[in-house]
């Protein structure tokens, strides 16, 4: 890598740019060209989703396609942001786990507390092997530095929160890989401006962003030969891995070999951190409020999210999403803008934005019955 670097110095080309220009399009190549055997293996083993309660589709689609996700963000991330694994020894083993999950999940129906048991694990590897843990809240609600024992716990709660609500609204086209276009994009821009000691987790971005890119072109087809989901195998590793990249953003380290690096600080880093995830979050707080308030279990699936609420005043899937991202970039550029204030403000304005957006297409619905 050494000879690559002088190589490329020699010829005034910045190595990370062709790591990161490489790292997009190889993955971007890799899952487009993947997902058609895919769907091929699919509907000839007829490996297909089922319309169901929560589901928005009225036929069977095949739903494998986070296969092609972590097929391509396996070998590029290995490649072209190869430092990440040597920092983060577990972080490619629990890649492998939940692609296990997953695809278990998405073939036989995994029973739902196997599936958190195996979450638990591989996020307490993550946590307490690869030492990835939010070790400060800046503030908010009045606390500063953790504990140890309650940042593990608090971390490995965090992890989980975020790789089921990421689950949660993989529920119409577009909207579960838009969003993870932008969070990375977003958490990538932000590794970038950090400082070159955060060059890998850029890279890891853009490697995200190719992957998700080239799985889109088939989720939002018009053609019913190639459409496909990312089904649990690609909501749970891009959930993981936003999870992953937010807690990084929080309680960043740039390099434990050189502790005479600053860490970088930000007093509404938590803040900033829950505005570029806020939709996972909110709906899920949303679904949860629903189901308490009409005393059914948290755990039953029904169509109180969202995007439900959208398509229900007649949008289409690809309109919804887009109305759905527009209004989640529009709370970004709002916490961005007040970055600088309080961070118990900033969260609580945050908080109130979200759960307007989540509230206006039901008082919309709402309206429309009424007259």
């Amino acid at each position: 890598m050494v000879e690559f670097k002088n190589l490329f110095d020699e010829l005034g080309i910045s190595l990370f740019w062709v790591k990161l220009g490489l790292g997009t399009l190889i993955s971007f190549l890799l899952t487009f060209f993947s997902i058609p055997t895919i769907v091929k293996i699919s509907r000839r083993k007829n490996l297909m989703d089922e319309p169901g309660i929560r589901s928005s589709h009225l036929r069977k689609i095949p739903n494998l396609g986070g296969i092609a996700i972590f097929y391509s963000l396996a070998v590029c991330a290995s490649i072209f942001a190869f430092e990440l694994f040597e920092i983060y020894k577990f972080l490619f083993a629990s890649l492998v786990i939940l692609l296990y999950i997953g695809v278990m999940d998405d073939i036989v129906v995994m029973r739902a507390y196997k599936k958190l048991f195996a979450q638990i694990a591989v996020t307490a590897l993550m946590v307490i092997g690869s030492d990835v843990r939010i070790r400060n809240f800046f503030g908010l609600f009045g606390i500063y530095e953790l504990n140890y024992f309650f940042s593990v716990l608090f971390s490995i709660f965090t992890f989980i929160i975020l790789i089921n609500a990421f689950n949660l609204i993989d529920g119409i086209d577009g909207l579960a890989g838009g969003y993870s276009i932008i969070c990375s994009a977003l958490f990538g821009i932000s590794y970038f401006r950090l400082g070159e000691y955060n060059y890998p987790l850029v890279v890891l971005s853009g490697v995200i962003i190719g992957s998700v890119v080239g799985f889109l072109y088939y989720n939002l087809s018009h053609y019913r030969t190639n459409k496909v989901f990312m089904g649990d195998t690609g909501s749970m590793i891009l959930g993981f891995l936003l999870a992953f990249t937010a807690i990084c953003f929080i309680d960043i380290f740039i390099d434990k070999k050189l502790p005479t690096v600053p860490r970088y600080y930000l007093q509404t880093a938590p803040a900033i951190a829950m505005a570029i995830l806020i939709l996972p979050l909110i709906d899920t707080l949303n679904v949860i409020i629903i189901r308490l308030v009409k005393k059914q279990s948290p755990m039953v699936a029904d169509k109180n999210h969202i995007h439900h609420s959208l398509l229900a005043l007649g949008l289409t899937h690809r309109r919804s999403t887009v109305y759905i991202i527009l209004y989640y970039l529009f709370i970004v550029a709002v916490a961005y803008y007040f970055r600088h204030i309080n961070v118990n403000i900033l969260l609580l304005i945050i908080t109130v934005i979200g759960f307007m957006g989540a509230y206006i297409p039901k008082a919309i619905l709402a309206w429309r019955k009424r007259n």
